[in-house]
């Protein structure tokens, strides 16, 4: 289908994007990648007034690392995140997780901050920051503000962030001993069950521990119930294959469509949960 007409209009900073999309009085959308924005519009199941493209703004885009924390601009497309040097040497689920994102086209294009603005319940991203603990850094016209990534996914297509708000960067603590593991459609490569499992290990035995699962329900959560099971265990395969038993099924409203059913995605979430956690302690 075609998209509903539309101004475009590029912005050069932060500011003036916040500008141009108050002008438009909430009937404006901001755009980089457009491989979130776009397909909704081609449907019009979204219909923005006034396009603004922030694909060239300067600094929005780039990994840093500055005193032990990582910053990842909002703009970074997830060919750059997936082959950052500072990433695969400090926190490789990151690059790892952005490497399994679509084909090399959406991987070149698709940016951090559409994937996690639009927050589809397939994505990547939402369950690996869960996993690492990471800080959504937003800017809005009453200055800026930081939210953790467990609050800042809350349902289906449904995030911490208002309309006249624009997603800057993410920061996180690197976290070594830590992976993602999926179970992707073969089309799109969405998630139809991923698991992202960050582990610390002190005195012999797993200190703490985040569990983060996307795919299998409306919005990407954290498995509680898991991660007690791990903290205080012995870093082995016997404690992750205890962990992640029956991780699914204690989950409520768990999606089913034509990639699978509700049955089969419980018992994904438990055989993937298990291969994350194994990931993570193959890392410590």
């Amino acid at each position: 289908m075609i998209p509903s007409a539309f101004e475009y209009e590029r912005a050069n900073s932060v500011d003036d994007a916040l500008a141009k999309l108050a002008a438009t009085g909430g009937a404006g959308k901001l755009i980089a990648g457009g491989h979130s924005l776009v397909p909704l519009m081609k449907l019009r199941l979204n219909e923005p007034t006034t396009i603004i493209d922030i694909a060239r703004i300067p600094g929005l885009a780039g990994v840093r690392e500055d005193d032990g924390v990582i910053e990842i601009g909002a703009g970074t497309v997830h060919h750059d995140v997936a082959t950052s040097a500072v990433l695969r040497d400090q926190c490789p689920v990151v690059s790892d997780t952005a490497a399994t994102i679509g084909d090399p086209q959406v991987r070149n294009r698709g940016t951090l901050g559409g994937s996690l603005a639009h927050a589809d319940p397939a994505a990547d991203y939402p369950a690996m920051l869960l996993a690492v603990d990471a800080q959504i850094q937003l800017q809005g016209p009453g200055g800026t503000r930081a939210v953790a990534a467990q609050d800042f996914f809350q349902d289906l297509f449904t995030v911490d962030l208002r309309a006249d708000e624009i997603i800057t960067a993410v920061r996180f603590a690197p976290v070594r001993a830590a992976a993602y593991a999926k179970l992707y459609q073969r089309a799109s490569r969405f998630a139809i069950v991923g698991v992202a499992a960050a582990l610390a290990v002190a005195d012999g035995v797993i200190s703490s521990a985040r569990i983060g699962l996307t795919g299998a329900l409306s919005s990407a959560v954290r498995l509680p119930h898991v991660e007690e099971a791990l903290v205080g265990q012995a870093p082995t395969a016997e404690t992750a294959a205890n962990a992640a038993k029956g991780a699914g099924t204690s989950l409520s409203d768990v999606n089913g469509d034509l990639h699978a059913s509700e049955g089969y995605r419980r018992a994904m979430v438990s055989v993937f949960t298990k291969r994350a956690i194994e990931g993570a302690l193959a890392r410590v």
